[in-house]
């Protein structure tokens, strides 16, 4: 059984890998044998994190900077990657963005800018990483949200782009298939992340809501999500494609406790 979730002699490529959910991720990928590459703005960072997967997993980690809003530096990675590994069996969209305010009060830069990156830049590094995936079948994880189901009220842009990641990941399921690829998407409830510190300074009451309405009486943490990646990563899913999985301990599927 173990065997279905070895991904020693894999390379998973993993956007924003160097922290939040993205970190949890690449702890779990690389606890499973499988190398990494982790791409993200702050390359600061993310040396430190590689430095820290090789000594504790003793797998090889290579750090790149990367915007995914850049196209450029999307399709630069191949060259940059190949320079010190051979292939990409897996990629990991998880880089993005959330900027808060009413929809009335977003400007065109700002909408751009969350589309750019949470969605566009999804679409392009599946696109640009789609020729060494088709060469024997690979993995894509793509990271919606729950507000890829639910609507959010000061969240416009951000739950627009997450909405459109579920399509996207059916999309290219239903396209790639010929190819063996996989494209699923985890959808992660309120997890404790930098990203949702606004959420919670907006919110003074949140922490206390979350606590009530989620079934495990939590919230999330970056290292819920080693598990779930694994299996989608692994041979485990093999047969599983253009599915979306909540990853936030029963929130979508409860109202509040009373």
């Amino acid at each position: 059984m173990s065997e279905l979730f070895n991904l020693e002699g894999k390379v998973a490529l993993i956007t924003g890998g160097n922290s939040g959910i993205g970190k949890g991720i690449a702890d779990g990928l690389a606890a499973a044998g499988s190398d990494i590459v982790i791409a993200a703005r702050d390359i600061e960072k993310s040396h430190d994190v590689a430095t820290s997967l090789e000594k504790k997993y003793q797998v090889n980690v290579m750090a790149l900077t990367v915007d995914v809003s850049n196209e450029d530096d999307i399709t630069d990675m191949p060259r940059k990657i190949r320079s010190r590994f051979e292939k990409i069996d897996i990629v990991v969209n998880n880089a993005g963005v959330n900027i808060r305010k009413m929809p009335e009060d977003f400007s065109s830069a700002e909408w751009d800018q969350v589309i750019d990156t949470n969605l566009k830049g999804t679409f392009l590094c599946c696109k640009t990483m789609y020729p060494d995936l088709s060469k024997t079948g690979g993995k894509v994880i793509n990271i919606g949200s729950m507000t890829s189901v639910f609507g959010s009220a000061k969240t416009a842009a951000y739950s627009a782009s997450k909405g459109a990641i579920v399509q996207l990941t059916r999309s290219l399921a239903v396209a790639w298939a010929k190819d063996n690829i996989q494209v699923n998407a985890l959808l992660p409830g309120w997890i404790d992340t930098p990203l949702t510190v606004g959420s919670r300074q907006t919110f003074p009451t949140l922490n206390e809501h979350i606590e009530q309405r989620c079934p495990a009486g939590r919230w999330g943490i970056p290292e819920d999500f080693a598990g779930p990646a694994t299996f989608l990563a692994s041979k485990a899913s093999d047969f599983i494609t253009g599915e979306s999985i909540f990853v936030d301990g029963g929130y979508s599927q409860s109202t509040l406790i009373i």
